[in-house]
């Protein structure tokens, strides 16, 4: 028996268990894969109070190295479901399930993050971080002065877009449609700038590439036009995809998959909290992951200290 399980061991789990075992709690990481999750692949991260450049490995190693001087318990599984026992006696009691064993804890905490959708490339895995990226406001600094495109028709592909063309020399904003789905103030804003360059009816069929992203390949939708982009950085703004598939039963999720958990982390369930990009929020950064596994570790030691 745990006190709380922590599912999932990037910067908002591991922090999350930090917080937990710090005050004297019986803590569980499950993980499916590895440690430090998403971040893990930046190669430079300059925006993380204290570290003025730093690689992600570099910084969830220093993390994990963390945990395992605290004495965290850290097992690879992946983390397949939560139960409830229905008898008043066990009520406060919740079983993880993985694909060969099972957990009790009093509370668990849910960071399973999200991944970012990609558009299927070839090569798309390896130049991330060698001029593709999914975040703007975590990459954007390295392309000042420099050509970059945005992929993407929704609110965060605008606000993205609107964000570069204050440091890039060139912006394309690049869509399958003829027309956006995000804010049309966005779009107004985007069209007084000029130094941005719609490309609509269009989709990316080839990275072009060397050891770093050189140019793109687009295609027109209509009519087949091919058309090479040349540019420095590539920022793919298409979604992203929650990891709570596996506890839609227990806690309740938006329509696009997030748990809905406010800034406190709490669930629908109680005992169960959220923390990380995986839950309903406004900004995922690296830094506000880590602030929701401090408060969700907070909250669940009040729960279970209130049992």
């Amino acid at each position: 028996m745990y006190d709380i399980i922590v599912i999932g061991a990037g910067p908002a789990g591991m922090t999350a268990a930090i917080y937990a075992k710090r005050a004297s709690m019986n803590v569980l990481i499950l993980e499916e894969i590895n440690y430090g999750g998403q971040i893990a692949n930046a190669l430079h991260i300059e925006n993380y109070p204290g570290e003025r450049n730093i690689s992600g490995i570099d910084l969830v190693t220093k993390i994990y190295e963390q945990l395992q001087e605290l004495g965290v318990s850290v097992i690879f599984e992946k983390a397949l479901d939560i139960r409830k026992y229905d008898s008043v006696k066990y009520q406060n009691i919740k079983t993880v399930v993985t694909a060969n064993n099972s957990y009790e804890a009093k509370a668990v905490i849910i960071a399973s993050g999200s991944v970012n959708r990609k558009l299927g490339l070839e090569e798309e895995e390896r130049l991330t971080g060698r001029g593709i990226s999914y975040c703007a406001t975590c990459d954007g600094n390295f392309y000042k002065g420099k050509t970059v495109a945005v992929a993407g028709g929704g609110n965060t592909a605008l606000e993205e877009a609107v964000y570069l063309s204050d440091l890039a020399e060139k912006v394309y904003l690049i869509h399958r449609r003829d027309s956006f789905r995000g804010e049309q103030l966005s779009v107004d804003e985007l069209k007084e700038k000029n130094n941005v360059e719609f490309v609509l009816n269009t989709c990316i069929t080839r990275l072009i590439a060397k050891e770093r992203l050189n140019a793109i390949e687009v295609t027109h939708v209509v009519d087949g036009r091919k058309r090479i982009i040349e540019l420095n950085g590539l920022f793919i703004a298409v979604g992203r995809m929650p990891e709570n598939q596996n506890f839609a039963a227990v806690v309740r999720l938006d329509d696009y998959g997030y748990i809905i958990a406010g800034e406190d982390c709490h669930t629908s369930c109680d005992g169960i909290f959220a923390a990380g990009d995986n839950r309903t929020k406004k900004l995922r950064q690296l830094v506000t992951a880590t602030a929701d596994g401090a408060m969700a570790a907070s909250e669940a030691i009040q729960y279970i200290r209130s049992l």
